[in-house]
């Protein structure tokens, strides 16, 4: 790896990262026109961001520093904790923000009472304990098994990468993702029927339609740039070729870790009108 090439430009990416979204958060902190349950849970999909990406950029911009590429075991999952409740948080915000879009638009008349700030705050927890709270058992099915290797061929600790190398069978840890991957795929499932339903209310009026396209469309761009990097980084690390180069194997691999902390702010801030305001 080229460390002269590659520091620079992950310097820059992940400071570009930090700027755009710290930015969204503090204008939706500051500015109490922002102060609604959407830029409430767009807020924390930034700072959703910012974890995850913490997970990663430090430690890989302070090996392109010394050149070498080692990390403790303790750090490791450390790292790998951090990056798997991130991918789980922002499918869980994504949901709570479709369900918020759903009532807005099919059931305008009762939003306040619905989504009142106790459904919010109840909505919030959901988002965070979840995955924080599941990832407690993937962390504590992996830290039993005995390794037989040590050698990670990706940039970043993930579970994938270290149940490869155990001594023993990972029976207990493949249900336990399969539970969770069944889990993601209800949430995506919930998120798509709620946008069947918004899309057929939008139809019926004008209004409706510019709704959808300023507050609904930035959602689905931001979950659709999310669920396609995340299932090629997981389908990539499962069915992968060891025999591709490992540059583009570890670009391949990084991929949820660069596009939708970047883009995400920016989508939301040119197409929601109060927060593009807000930014201007």
């Amino acid at each position: 790896m080229n460390q002269s090439l590659f520091f620079p430009l992950t310097l820059i990416t992940y400071l570009i990262i930090i700027t755009v979204n710290l930015t969204v958060i503090i204008s939706i902190i500051k500015e109490k026109k922002l102060h609604k349950p959407m830029y409430i849970f767009l807020c924390n999909q930034c700072f959703n961001s910012l974890y995850g990406t913490l997970g990663f950029y430090p430690k890989f911009l302070s090996d392109l520093l010394s050149g070498v590429q080692v990390i403790s075991y303790g750090g490791c999952l450390t790292q790998l904790y951090v990056i798997y409740t991130s991918v789980l948080c922002e499918i869980t915000i994504l949901t709570v923000m479709a369900f918020d879009r759903y009532v807005a638009i099919c059931k305008p008349l009762q939003y306040h009472s619905i989504v009142s700030s106790l459904t919010v705050t109840k909505l919030l927890i959901f988002s965070w304990f979840y995955p924080l709270s599941t990832s407690v058992i993937v962390l504590g099915l992996t830290i039993r098994l005995p390794l037989c290797g040590s050698d990670i061929q990706k940039l970043f600790c993930d579970n994938t990468s270290v149940l490869k190398h155990s001594c023993v069978p990972i029976t207990l840890n493949t249900i336990w993702s399969f539970c969770l991957i069944f889990g993601q795929i209800l949430q995506v499932i919930f998120i798509a029927c709620s946008y069947c339903q918004i899309i057929r209310a939008c139809l019926n009026s004008k209004e409706g339609r510019i709704k959808f396209t300023q507050t609904c469309v930035p959602h689905l761009l931001t979950m659709v740039i999310f669920i396609i990097v995340t299932l090629f980084d997981v389908g990539y690390g499962w069915f992968g070729s060891m025999n591709n180069a490992l540059n583009l194997r570890n670009a391949m691999a990084i991929q949820f870790l660069v596009i939708p902390p970047v883009f995400n702010p920016i989508i939301y801030g040119l197409n929601l009108q109060q927060l593009r305001q807000s930014l201007s």
